[in-house]
């Protein structure tokens, strides 16, 4: 009887353990703002473009003149968030951008 209550207090415990656990915020890639892309115009160039952004996050191997900006944020175990902007550059010129909304993933969304 002793050994099946410590088995039940053991396991009781590390199920309230699991539950508290402190997961921390994880953010990734490049913050941009709304202020940054505001200051970003076609016919610049790509070094203005940097002072402007930062590094990219990903630039395409095969296509060098692509710049991708990709930010993702969860706070916690709570809903993620991720941003991409995507520059297109011809001949050492910024030629256009798109920008995909801000999407909210619901936490543990991908863990079905």
């Amino acid at each position: 009887m002793l050994k099946l209550l410590k088995t039940i207090t053991v396991i009781t415990l590390s199920l309230l353990l699991t539950a508290c656990l402190y997961r921390p915020n994880i953010q990734q890639g490049n913050v941009v703002t709304s202020d940054m892309v505001a200051q970003l115009k076609t016919g610049m160039t790509p070094e203005q473009v940097k002072y402007v952004m930062g590094t990219p996050m990903l630039v395409n191997t095969f296509d060098p003149n692509r710049w991708d900006y990709v930010y993702t944020f969860r706070k916690g175990s709570k809903a993620m968030t991720k941003q991409d902007i995507t520059l297109h550059f011809s001949n050492g010129i910024l030629q256009s951008m798109e920008s995909t909304p801000l999407v909210v993933t619901p936490p543990h969304a991908n863990n079905k």
